[in-house]
């Protein structure tokens, strides 16, 4: 089989940065992309690297897709009052966003109850992971250098992406601004500035530049510092009877990237990124026992360079090829926790070289298959004792096919991956493998394109992290990975017309998920050893829907409307399990979201709000465990025009504009009302 190990890994990386070598240097990048298929990649105006760029419809979705899709970008990305990538997702159906608090708090992403870790993040069509816990933070990235954010239920609906972004339950991919010139322009640069609440401090700056007619370069750079206080109430038995400031949630960050954008002939493209995020932050902890103020600390520098390579050969034959090197350092300190060293300082580097190649053939206009092989390597040090040293090989290859007709689309995947563990020390490593199949179609049952079916079938799976495999005293390297299945049936509907309602799209999904060996920690001896176990098991089942509306109240006052609502029941059914039919934790059973804003002339209005039901914190619905029901409204104003012949923006926001007490996460206490304030130029 292709996954197994016959020669050694030199050979294999060699052969693979060989063929991409190959690629970039053969001549055929003057042959045209073809045209004889619809779905060959909707031409190059519709295909950037392996990303499909859906510019047909102003709606939030993509009437085809086989896969549910929810997409913010352009104008409607800008409308959210939002900082971060981490903020704007909170609109989406079907998402759980665990917010620790305020600007600093680590932020990640849960979509269906699949946990965290089954969303897989990609930035640029790179895949961005964490091999230490499997958890990615979204707070991370800023929107001031996004373009998009498209989420999509199971997989992204082509079979040109690289394996990896086949394995995983959910995938989000962020897409940052390319460069755009207009005519005899030849660079272009945006500054913005933010202030307002917690001692927000938030300069940014997009520099694009044309090289040459086939070269551009992007750079873009922001710097957000915070002090992170802010007023909230402490419940006590008996109702609110405490006011604190919230501390320790300071943050200090630097971002910066730089990308070369290279076009190659008439079709090839090529790109190569280089990204770095410094970041220190307090970790404001929860609060409980009377205990209001922790001294945590937390230090993260992300770096990695990424190239990638889009080549068409034929009419029939594309090939694209990704590699990366990444390196991330992570920094943890509690000088409240004594070690025979002193205070607790505990200190990770991840290093991981990927690579990927895909290649796509059209056997007919109507029949598309591809291969794609991805290879990475992680390995993951620290100053800790007694630490395994663990190193991961992955092997993974999607063979697909993408059957094409006029009223039917039929896609089919065969994933196979082999994962093969290493570790230095004080424990064995294990072995994986996986094959697994998944299943999607789109079907146009009415003589109209206006409103579609689609269902998908899918297994996949998420291997146990480093630290369930061998963190010291917990880990169990023999962990088997949590398996998912996904079943989704759904319909999409369009219109656009010249009246009082300019547009109107609406999507609904029926899904069920299943989670098998789910890995629960279970204590053992003592509350400092814990054991790690596939124990649980989690049905899922729910209701989505989201409506986007259009109206045109006069020849320059329009309207946009967004709705959003997810219902779900989220079962633990672990077999003799102590909370067997309850409902897991987070997991609320409503969900609701609002959007909308009013455009006249150069003003706008924006008016956001959402609304998280009911939970549990832990495993036992019981009343010590009940979490009660938040919403929050954001409320902004914005003015674009001209100033002195340049391109401004301004804005003012107001979030939690009713100043709503709330948690996400329980024990810690998101801000009350607060107000930022924006400008932006353009040079």
């Amino acid at each position: 089989m292709y996954f197994y190990k016959h020669k050694r890994l030199w050979v294999r990386v060699s052969m693979l940065l060989s063929l991409m070598i190959f690629s970039f240097l053969n001549p055929a990048f003057a042959q045209e992309i073809p045209g004889n298929s619809k779905d060959s990649l909707d031409t190059i105006k519709g295909f950037a690297l392996g990303e499909v760029i859906v510019t047909a419809t102003k709606a939030k979705f993509a009437l085809a897709s086989p896969m549910p899709v929810q997409i913010l970008s352009g104008k409607k990305l800008e409308k959210l009052n939002s900082l971060s990538v981490a903020d704007a997702i909170r609109y989406f159906s079907g998402v759980q966003l665990k917010d620790y608090g305020g600007i600093g708090g680590i932020k990640t992403i849960n979509v269906r109850s699949l946990g965290s870790a089954h969303t897989a993040v990609f930035y640029d069509g790179m895949s961005v992971g964490n091999a230490q816990n499997g958890q990615v933070d979204l707070g991370k990235f800023s929107l001031d250098n996004i373009e998009s954010i498209e989420l999509y239920n199971g997989q992204k609906a082509t079979i040109f992406q690289p394996a990896r972004g086949f394995f995983s339950s959910n995938t989000l991919f962020l897409k940052s601004k390319a460069p755009q010139f207009s005519e005899g322009e030849s660079h272009r640069l945006k500054t913005a500035f933010k202030t307002g609440s917690f001692g927000l401090v938030n300069p940014s700056l997009l520099y694009q530049q044309k090289l040459s007619p086939s070269l551009s370069l992007s750079a873009s750079s922001e710097w957000v510092k915070a002090h992170g206080r802010y007023a909230y109430n402490y419940r006590k038995e008996g109702g609110y009877d405490t006011t604190a400031i919230r501390q320790n949630g300071d943050i200090t960050s630097l971002r910066t990237e730089v990308t070369l954008h290279a076009t190659l002939g008439k079709t090839g493209q090529a790109h190569l990124k280089t990204y770095y995020y410094d970041s220190e932050r307090g970790l404001p902890g929860a609060i409980v026992a009377n205990r209001y103020h922790h001294v945590q600390r937390q230090w993260d520098r992300n770096f990695f360079v990424h190239g990638s390579l889009y080549n068409s050969f034929s009419k029939k034959h594309h090939l694209l090829a990704n590699i990366k090197f990444s390196r991330d350092y992570s920094r943890y300190l509690d000088p409240d926790y004594k070690t025979n060293e002193g205070a607790l300082d505990n200190k990770y580097y991840q290093k991981e070289l990927y690579a990927s190649l895909v290649n796509q053939y059209s056997l007919r206009p109507w029949w598309d298959i591809s291969l794609a092989t991805d290879f990475s390597l992680n390995t993951l040090t620290a100053n800790l004792y007694r630490f395994p040293y663990p190193t991961r090989y992955s092997y993974l290859g999607a063979l697909s096919s993408h059957l094409k007709w006029e009223r039917l689309e039929l896609q089919t995947n065969l994933l196979a991956g082999y994962i093969k563990e290493e570790v230095k020390h004080y424990q064995q490593g294990d072995n994986q493998s996986i094959l697994s199949p998944v299943i999607s179609a789109s079907a146009q049952p009415f003589n109209t394109k206006d409103f579609r079916f689609r269902a998908f079938y899918k297994e996949s799976f998420r291997m146990p992290t480093f630290n369930d495999l061998y963190y010291t005293f917990i880990g169990n390297s023999s962990l088997r990975p949590e398996f998912t299945t996904q079943y989704d049936i759904g319909a999409t509907w369009m219109m656009e017309t010249a009246g009082f309602l300019q547009s109107a799209a609406v999507q609904a999904d029926v899904y069920y998920n299943r989670v098998k060996d789910k890995i629960v920690a279970m204590p053992s001896s003592n509350l400092f050893r814990w054991t790690m176990l596939n124990l649980g098991e989690v049905d899922i089942r729910g209701l989505e829907t989201t409506t986007d509306l259009g109206f045109k109240l006069s020849s320059n006052v329009f309207v946009d409307l967004g709705l959003n609502y997810t219902y779900q029941e989220a079962i633990d059914i672990t077999p003799n399990g102590s909370t067997h039919g309850d409902q897991i934790p987070y997991a609320p059973e409503h969900t609701a979201t609002l959007t909308s804003s009013i455009n006249w002339e150069n003003w706008q209005i924006n008016y956001s709000f959402i609304y998280t039901g009911e939970r549990y914190s832990q495993k036992a619905n019981i009343p010590v465990n009940y979490v009660q029901p938040w919403y929050t409204s954001d409320l902004a104003l914005n003015w674009e025009g001209t100033f002195l012949k340049l391109p401004v923006k301004v804005g003012a926001e107001v979030n939690n504009l009713f100043n709503q007490y709330y948690d996400v996460v329980l024990n810690f206490p998101m801000p009350g009302r607060n107000y930022n304030v924006n400008l932006s130029i353009e040079l």
